[in-house]
């Protein structure tokens, strides 16, 4: 290929340039020694930061058609078109127009020892050689290429053209850099941001990218969440709430959550509680039980939820540290002491009156007199609304009662005239022991056994209330009309019989 320029820029050819050593500096005129940069080549330099190993350059000790255009990029032909040169030319003026190349850094031991061949015995270069030389050309390339086509161009359009728009976007926030690296990893460092371990990036550190490439970084971040009580930590890329609460499959239907969904979520984490809702009975003493949906974990947070305050008394069952499930009952025992004051009427005292013209077993009212009144004093024990325990602790009368008059009588009544005295008394013997005046509180009363009833119905309470109050005599007339009423002793089956009396 011609080394003369194509384009309307006239340079005189530099035939008869050898390639560079790069271990000794290239010999040249005045004209073509060091070149003064301009404030626009300095200002391009800088954009070009320090780069390790780059295994895209090749291995070759001389400039390579491949080495350029891998350092221009995909708009290699584009640029040197707009320079008018081509490819080899480039490569002929990169070589005259570099007088003093850097140093080649940390030379092999091979090398840097002594003499040696640079060749290894299967005539391929040395590795270490290899290695410093792919370096120098990643480090030292771009800049002197750079500085070339400022000169060829009198401006800097052409070097510009190598360097790359690229959309950083970090969480969301986007912003354009212009850059001369290749890589992700590279344009990153640039740009003073590092990658941590929960991180996402797309495209990945070694990935290449073009101008009007788009980087995406995520940043990982710790969500300390708690649900119902119980801690769980996890890594969401999420910048806020809402977003990482979703990542992490967080049950937040209806729940009650800390923090906002829309608060941001530190690039160090940050804590969120939420508390799930559950379905649950409550049976508050006695009133009737309520259905309740709550967020509350523990029985403790629905009482102070609802205001539910505990008496001294009072208890709740399960106890109020239990966490809270759906289908949960909760019951509190109510025990109340309360102390009241009472107005309640005062009963007449009765006055009785002796009366010897009315028979004896009688009585007759004379006045029934007028009740007082009294403030009696008492405390209650109430569980679950109704009264355990009442106890009067004090009275004091306000208005004092009038006496009721009863008048007794005390005349006694004629005693009958009995017949059969002596089989009564062997009946009676039968019956009750011969014991005229025993009760034993079984409905049946005196020396033979009447009940309250027949007592009545044959008279006897013209002699006396219960039959036990009546005299002997008196007992054996009411006996003898129950004889003769019903034809025998049948009245008195067990007895007559055992007797042998007629029935």
């Amino acid at each position: 290929m011609s080394g003369k320029q194509i384009g309307g820029l006239d340079r005189p050819r530099h035939d008869g340039f050898a390639d560079t050593d790069w271990f000794s500096p290239v010999k040249s005129s005045a004209a073509t020694a060091t070149a003064v940069l301009d404030d626009d080549f300095r200002a391009w330099r800088s954009e070009f930061p320090d780069y390790d190993y780059d295994a895209g350059f090749s291995a070759s000790l001389s400039i390579t058609d491949h080495d350029v255009r891998h350092a221009l990029g995909p708009q290699a032909d584009e640029i040197m078109a707009f320079a008018g040169v081509d490819v080899d030319e480039l490569i002929r003026l990169i070589n005259a127009e570099t007088t003093v190349l850097p140093a080649l850094p940390a030379l092999p031991d091979e090398v840097a020892s002594g003499p040696k061949p640079l060749k290894a015995e299967d005539d391929k270069p040395a590795p270490g050689l290899i290695t410093a030389v792919k370096r120098w050309k990643s480090t030292f390339l771009k800049a002197t290429i750079a500085a070339v086509l400022v000169t060829l161009t009198g401006g800097g359009a052409a070097a510009i053209a190598m360097n790359n728009t690229v959309t950083v976007d970090v969480d969301g926030h986007t912003r354009e850099v212009s850059t001369y690296a290749d890589t992700v990893g590279e344009i990153l460092e640039e740009e003073g941001i590092e990658v941590g371990q929960h991180d996402s990036l797309s495209p990945s550190p070694s990935a290449e990218i073009a101008d009007d490439g788009k980087i995406v970084l995520q940043r990982g971040r710790q969500l300390h969440l708690t649900v119902d009580g119980e801690q769980r930590d996890h890594w969401v890329r999420a910048t806020t709430v809402g977003e990482a609460l979703r990542q992490v499959n967080a049950p937040v239907a209806g729940a009650w959550i800390s923090a906002g969904r829309d608060v941001q979520v530190p690039l160090d984490g940050m804590a969120v509680e939420i508390k799930t809702p559950k379905s649950i009975t409550l049976f508050d003493g006695g009133s009737a039980p309520t259905q309740l949906t709550t967020t509350a974990v523990t029985v403790q947070e629905l009482l102070d939820q609802h205001n539910l305050a505990l008496g001294p008394q009072d208890a709740v069952l399960p106890g109020a540290d239990l966490k809270l499930t759906t289908g949960a009952e909760i019951r509190i025992s109510r025990t109340g002491v309360t102390v009241i004051n009472q107005a309640e009427p005062v009963e007449p005292p009765l006055q009785t009156v002796e009366d010897p013209e009315l028979a004896k077993g009688k009585e007759l009212v004379v006045d029934p007199g007028t009740p007082g009144e009294r403030i009696a004093t008492y405390r209650i024990t109430e569980k679950n609304g109704k009264v355990i325990k009442r106890e009067e602790i004090g009275s004091k009368e306000t208005r004092a009662p009038l006496p009721r008059i009863v008048k007794v009588g005390t005349k006694q009544p004629p005693q009958p005239l009995i017949s059969d005295g002596a089989v009564w008394d062997r009946l009676a013997h039968c019956e009750a022991t011969g014991n005229w005046a025993i009760n034993t509180g079984n409905g049946y009363y005196g020396g033979l056994q009447f009940n309250k009833s027949t007592w009545d119905a044959y008279g006897g309470d013209q002699y006396a209330a219960y039959p036990h109050q009546a005299t002997r005599e008196q007992q054996i007339a009411i006996a003898t009309k129950v004889r003769d009423a019903r034809d025998g002793y049948s009245a008195w089956p067990h007895c007559s019989s055992k007797l042998g009396l007629p029935r």
